[in-house]
């Protein structure tokens, strides 16, 4: 009938389809065969055999945690000890959970994969988890060349933009007590299933990266992997190659939040280094152009911006919608959307006397050294939108 299983066996396996069931088959088949010429069980395979057949495609590290939750899987309920080496039925039952399972699945598989007892754990572990696995991200990436144009500079390790992204998603769980996140009583906080399953629940990139770091580290299932939206390609006018401040966890950070037209691909309007530091010059090349996305490095190293939901114009008036944000990426990761206190989403104009000039910033204008313009704007009801945006004129100060 159409709604019988056609297999039995653990919930995992009806999860799989046919032709899904066959490819997890084929890898497994390939990984027995590896441990049977080692001299080990012919049905079922051991840590050495995993980090052989995935090499140099993921950290060492997330691979023994992969091999730990799979030999954790317990097949009869019994909560009997985890088995020495990771059978069939193991194996198909922890891709499944991974890839296609629910967020009490997933995070009962991400419990095995953090402790040895499988039961409560504490927060830095599973700090210690997020880094690992967004770091894994970036290094699977940029092993099977899918960064897409992107780079990933700082993307191995516990580097900035790792712990950064880290931090990001694990702010989001939720721990008795209500300790500042991240603080010395927050990380030794105790974290069970249940706190875990609500994070996987919240946070979609975590089922995203688990996804990501299983279909490229191990080539299964890769076809299922909608890595199009998750990294936008990057396109650059041919000869204009120019570095990006954005590394590709950054991207897939802020992609994200876009609206999911707008996910596929990145085209470069303006850059400083090609184009120049002419504010005429960037107005002309983001105008009417559709959304974009602007992104900006201090002398600080501090990476920031923002989403214009639709095509900048010059012009007095703010512009915009609710869609538009701003962002942060360095030293920090955070998305900033709007309060609904007013609608000043965005706001772009040069070549004025008497409004403000800029995008979101000006600098000096009539209204620094015209008392009788500034009085003029308040006496006719018009708002100094530029009042606290800008800096105040060194020769003022």
């Amino acid at each position: 009938m159409g709604n019988s299983r056609s297999r039995a066996g653990p919930r995992g396996r009806w999860q799989l389809l046919g032709e899904e069931q066959a490819e997890v088959d084929r890898l497994f088949d390939a990984l027995a065969s590896e441990a049977s010429g080692l001299g080990g069980s012919a049905r079922a395979f051991s840590l050495q055999v995993l980090q052989s057949h995935v090499g140099e495609a993921l950290p060492a590290g997330m691979v023994a945690r992969l091999y730990e939750g799979m030999r954790r899987v317990d097949l009869t309920g019994k909560a009997q000890a985890p088995s020495q080496r990771v059978s069939q039925e193991q194996f198909t039952v922890s891709l499944s959970h991974l890839l296609k399972g629910d967020s009490e699945e997933k995070s009962a598989m991400i419990l095995k994969m953090l402790s040895e007892a499988g039961g409560p754990v504490r927060a830095r572990e599973v700090l210690k988890f997020t880094e690992d696995l967004v770091g894994s991200v970036a290094h699977v990436l940029a092993h099977r060349q899918e960064l897409r144009g992107w780079s990933a500079k700082e993307a191995s390790g516990a580097s900035p933009r790792v712990r950064a992204l880290a931090a990001r998603l694990l702010s989001e769980l939720k721990l008795p007590g209500g300790e500042a996140f991240l603080s010395p009583q927050w990380l030794d906080c105790e974290c069970d299933q249940a706190a875990i399953q609500d994070w996987v629940s919240r946070v979609p990139h975590v089922a995203t990266f688990l996804s990501v770091v299983v279909h490229k580290g191990l080539l299964v299932l890769c076809s299922s992997l909608p890595l199009a939206t998750l990294v936008p390609e990057r396109f650059v006018e041919q000869g204009r190659e120019v570095e990006s401040v954005l590394d590709v966890l950054s991207v897939i950070y802020v992609n994200s939040h876009l609206p999911r037209e707008w996910q596929r691909r990145w085209r470069l309007l303006f850059s400083a280094e090609i184009h120049g530091h002419s504010f005429s010059q960037l107005c002309g090349r983001i105008t009417q152009r559709g959304p974009c996305v602007a992104v900006l490095e201090d002398h600080g190293g501090h990476v920031f911006g923002g989403f214009a939901s639709c095509s900048w114009e010059v012009k007095p008036q703010f512009q915009g919608d609710s869609r538009c944000f701003l962002f942060s990426v360095c030293p920090s990761m955070a998305v900033y959307t709007h309060t609904g206190y007013n609608d000043h989403y965005m706001y772009l104009n040069h070549g004025q006397q008497t409004i403000p000039n800029g995008l979101a910033q000006s600098k000096k204008s009539i209204l620094d050294v015209d008392p009788e313009a500034q009085a003029l704007l308040e006496i006719t009801g018009r708002a100094r939108h530029s009042e606290g945006l800008r800096q105040v004129p060194e020769d003022d100060q």
